[in-house]
């Protein structure tokens, strides 16, 4: 009984040292080697030769070693039914990189986008051009105004429908020049066009002021008494 119980032991040992020892399989590492990105090959040939031909893409040459040539089996990838996965691999990294250039570049572009309609929105509220037509602006509806009083005062009321007619179109230069200078939501308008819109009120106002002069000239020749 103790020898059968030794027998034992001696057994179940040598199975666990043995379950423990790392196995070489080389046919499994030339099939591995050769479906990743290592030389194409597998083992034995003869074996995949005969039985799994169109998968290894194998096929024999004369393989000259003087007194021992012999007929040879060697393995092609493009024979095989079958390809490798690393020329996949190179293929989808290299599309991930394409891809990656396309979104920073895309990520750039909204960046500069971005930083440009924050440029807009702010130059759109803050109103930089009126300063410079202000003081021509005032000094021509002083005299448009003084013009206009003048030709109703000095002519009773007689030239009241001209009159009226050039208090219009003032009237339409001055809104103009009122929503040129809004900011803010609802007023989106940058300074560019401001300007020239001012630059347009300037050249009315001008205009308007000339026809003043004419009906105050005018007034002056035939109701102005004094």
């Amino acid at each position: 009984m103790k020898k059968i119980l030794f027998l034992i032991s001696i057994l179940a040992f040598s199975l666990s040292v043995s379950a423990q020892i790392p196995q070489h399989d080389k046919q499994k590492e030339h099939q591995i080697r050769s479906m990743e990105a290592g030389h194409w090959d597998f083992s034995p040939d003869w074996y995949y030769y005969f039985l799994h031909k169109d998968y290894s893409g194998a096929g024999t040459y004369w393989k000259w070693a003087g007194f021992k040539s012999r007929v040879a089996v060697r393995f092609k990838e493009s024979k095989s039914n079958v390809k490798g996965v690393a020329a996949r691999r190179l293929l989808q990294l290299e599309a991930e990189k394409s891809k990656a250039k396309v979104v920073e570049a895309e990520r750039k572009k909204i960046k500069e986008l971005n930083e440009e309609e924050l440029k807009r929105f702010a130059d759109r509220n803050v109103d930089l051009m009126y300063s410079k037509y202000a003081d021509i602006f005032n000094e021509m509806q002083k005299s448009i105004k003084d013009g206009l009083n003048y030709c109703y005062t000095a002519s009773n009321g007689k030239l009241q429908k001209a009159v009226l007619d050039l208090a219009d179109r003032n009237e339409v230069i001055t809104s103009n020049i009122a929503y040129l200078r809004k900011t803010g939501q609802g007023y989106e308008l940058e300074n560019v066009k401001r300007e020239q819109g001012y630059a347009k009120a300037k050249s009315d106002m001008e205009e308007l002021k000339r026809s003043v002069f004419k009906l105050a000239n005018l007034c002056r020749a035939y109701y102005d008494t004094k």
